[in-house]
């Protein structure tokens, strides 16, 4: 990203994107509201997630969706987000702003795929019923969760490695001090894959992402435009 152009990318982003992913984290998180404590406590004692965010599906599509999406369009939006932070961090520490930046994109890229399979698990829920897609569901879990080659799941591995490097690298460059630097590698310890309930601490893990990112989106939008890229006054 170059030019004003690119800062105001850049700074939407670094603004919406963990808004976005917080509201999807805590609609994710209230999919079950409808079910008693019994059929909550049931879903719990299953060895996945999948069987009880199924059936929340069946029972609020549109709310699923919604929360689903939200989830989604948040992780879509963090990509232009760590490109910007990864912009800044290297005019000072350019290795661990390239390196940060490629892993955590595959941890993204493997979120798109997670999204794809929970897509097609609530199809099947819309044309066979609830019952028959949980078992199809379940039958194949690790391999849908994993994907071809376990391409997938090991690429998202990367937002582990990638949010250390690049919060490393924000402290390192002056970007972050040492408080917003774990605020940001915490949400990048979430561990998200197929059908996974949202607990209450990762939508906190949001909430920290956001107090890391949307200062530095401010930021970015309004310092004077012949600032560096790099120029960002370091914060706790």
């Amino acid at each position: 990203m170059n030019g004003k152009t690119g800062r105001w990318i850049g700074g939407v982003a670094l603004i919406l994107a963990p808004l976005v992913w917080c509201a999807g984290l805590l609609l994710r998180h209230l999919v079950l509201k409808d079910f008693t404590p019994e059929q909550v406590a049931w879903f719990d004692q299953q060895p996945f997630a999948a069987p009880g965010q199924l059936a929340a599906y069946a029972a609020d599509p549109g709310f699923v969706t919604a929360a689903y999406s939200l989830f989604l369009l948040g992780a879509v939006l963090l990509l232009p987000a760590f490109l910007m932070l990864a912009k800044i961090v290297a005019a000072k520490a350019p290795a661990l702003a390239a390196w940060g930046f490629l892993l955590l994109a595959f941890g993204l890229f493997a979120r798109v795929y997670f999204a794809g399979v929970e897509l097609t698990a609530f199809e099947l829920v819309d044309k066979l019923g609830l019952d028959h897609a949980t078992k199809l569901v379940m039958d194949d879990y690790v391999d849908l969760s994993y994907g071809l080659w376990r391409i997938p799941v090991t690429a998202s591995v990367g937002q582990y490695a990638g949010g250390l490097l690049l919060a490393i690298g924000a402290f390192r460059a002056g970007t972050f001090g040492i408080v917003r630097a774990l605020l940001f590698l915490w949400p990048c310890t979430l561990w998200m894959g197929v059908l996974k309930e949202s607990e209450l601490l990762s939508v906190f893990t949001a909430v920290a992402l956001g107090l890391a990112l949307v200062p530095l989106g401010v930021r970015v939008l309004t310092r004077p435009a012949d600032r560096q890229v790099g120029e960002t006054s370091p914060a706790s």
